[in-house]
């Protein structure tokens, strides 16, 4: 039966407007429709209703799953291989079964999931490099952000609250949590009542101080990659240690990608890199660019700039890069590639000094084993006797025109966070769940070592279904 008392009185409420918030309040609102006293549902969302949606509205939103619409049938072992073993393997295997429901459940919303081609090989596809085109939904994040969000706002049951933000969680005395505190844009403070309360407003990439104090140094010089996660405050985590609540997940660890530095453009992500090189602003290249597929590799290179390159690294490849068919749409910036002629030209293009960039390209080309360059597999054509070597698509920078991007490290989200059980309900370091306490998306810490990528979106549509189904039965209970 439905709590509802007061105006202030809720059966579910919400905090976060991204994929894992929208996805728990519309199956919680499809779950109790037919209740016979309709049930109250409200939606905590920071941003203003024309910046809604976090990190969700402005991301790609590229899906691990294959072309059967499952899960990429490796990466729950994926996961445990590049975790070290301290990866939630339940979780992710949760993840795998849940996920053709998911996209269903998504779809019949109005979001459209399409198979788009991309020029470069990637792992998505049951772990194997392949050149099966990548899932996403077509409009990406903000698609999802659009579609779920109009459902909600178009039932009565559901209160969307903008500007509005969760200071701490209230419980009854046997510490089961009855509602939230929250402060409006005008600075006033209200308790919200409720039933249950899921945790869905992101990690804390928003938040420089606590950056500071589980990442590192100079956290304060990660740009973030799209305005959105400027509101991931880190609120889950901060009010729910408050109760005792247990965590999961790398806490010094970090999803970063690299990007244009030439653009305030959101997402301006290089994923295409890996038939050139990078160098710092020493002109020295420091890093494998072609050991593995750019899926497996991307975050790394994003990581290693911030961490040792102090935040500054340049993009060089030649007219071999040009000519592979698409290879723009893996360069997501909203301006081209710089170009020139001659490493002369495009070295005055970048800012760079031309000597010390044509020196490092001269090293690397005297460097170029022998071999078939092929940018569709792993091709094995690697460097010999140069460090770091280049262990596939090593091909000579010698064709013009020459290209160029210069490059930084653009954070994502932090990978600790919240641990939760398999519905989604906040626990205690003993495995004790808090009664009336759910959280999902990146509010949950789930990652460590690396992010398998393609699966942040994904896992947060699964686990807010999730803990919506288990806190609708509460009703009953």
């Amino acid at each position: 039966m439905s709590t509802s008392a007061t105006p202030d009185t809720y059966d579910l409420v919400v905090v976060g407007f991204g994929a894992a918030g929208l996805s728990a309040a519309l199956s919680f609102a499809e779950a109790t429709e037919s209740h016979e006293v309709p049930t109250r549902i409200a939606v905590l969302e920071r941003a203003t209703r024309e910046e809604r949606g976090g990190a969700t509205r402005w991301t790609g939103a590229f899906l691990r799953i294959t072309q059967d619409r499952r899960l990429d049938t490796d990466w729950p072992e994926h996961m445990d291989r590049v975790s070290g073993g301290l990866a939630d393997i339940e979780y992710c295997r949760t993840v795998e079964r849940e996920t053709p429901q998911t996209l269903s459940f998504v779809e019949k919303h109005g979001v459209e999931i399409a198979f788009e081609d991309f020029p470069l090989p990637h792992t998505f596809d049951g772990g194997t490099p392949s050149m099966v085109p990548p899932a996403s939904p077509r409009g990406g994040g903000a698609s999802i952000v659009e579609h779920l969000g109009s459902a909600l706002e178009n039932d009565a049951r559901v209160e969307i609250r903008y500007e509005t933000e969760a200071l701490r969680l209230t419980t009854t005395e046997d510490g089961t949590v009855d509602g939230v505190v929250v402060r409006d844009a005008e600075g006033r403070t209200q308790r919200l009542r409720a039933r249950s309360v899921i945790l869905a407003c992101g990690g804390f990439q928003g938040n420089t101080e606590m950056l500071t104090r589980y990442v590192g140094d100079r956290a304060c010089d990660l740009p973030l990659i799209a305005p959105g996660i400027a509101n991931n405050r880190g609120d889950a985590l901060r009010m729910a240690l408050e109760l005792g609540a247990d965590t999961a997940g790398q806490f010094d660890g970090i999803h970063a990608e690299p990007v244009d530095r030439r653009t305030q453009q959101a997402d301006a992500v290089l994923y295409g890199f890996s038939t050139g090189i990078f160098v710092n602003s020493r002109l020295q290249r420091f890093f494998d660019e072609g050991r593995d597929t750019w899926d497996n590799t991307f975050e790394h290179v994003g990581y290693e700039i911030w961490r040792n390159q102090d935040q500054e690294a340049y993009w060089i490849a030649d007219g071999k890069t040009l000519a592979i068919p698409g290879i723009m749409n893996s360069l997501l910036s909203d301006l081209p590639p710089e170009q020139a002629d001659t490493l002369e030209g495009l070295a005055e293009k970048l800012g760079i000094d031309a000597e010390g960039l044509e020196k490092t390209v001269a090293e690397f080309n005297g460097a170029v084993g022998p071999g078939e360059f092929d940018p569709t597999r792993l091709d094995g054509k690697a460097t010999v006797g140069i460090e770091p070597q280049k262990s596939n698509w090593a091909t000579a920078l010698d064709t013009p025109p020459f290209i160029g991007v210069p490059v930084t490290a653009a954070i994502c989200f932090t990978y600790g966070g919240v641990r939760t059980d398999l519905d989604g309900r906040v626990v205690t370091p003993s495995g004790a769940a808090i009664p009336g306490l759910y959280a999902a998306g990146e509010a949950t810490g789930l990652f460590y070592h690396a992010y398998p990528p393609a699966t942040s979106v994904l896992r947060s549509l699964i686990f807010g279904r999730l803990a919506a189904a288990h806190a609708a039965a509460r009703l009953s209970s």
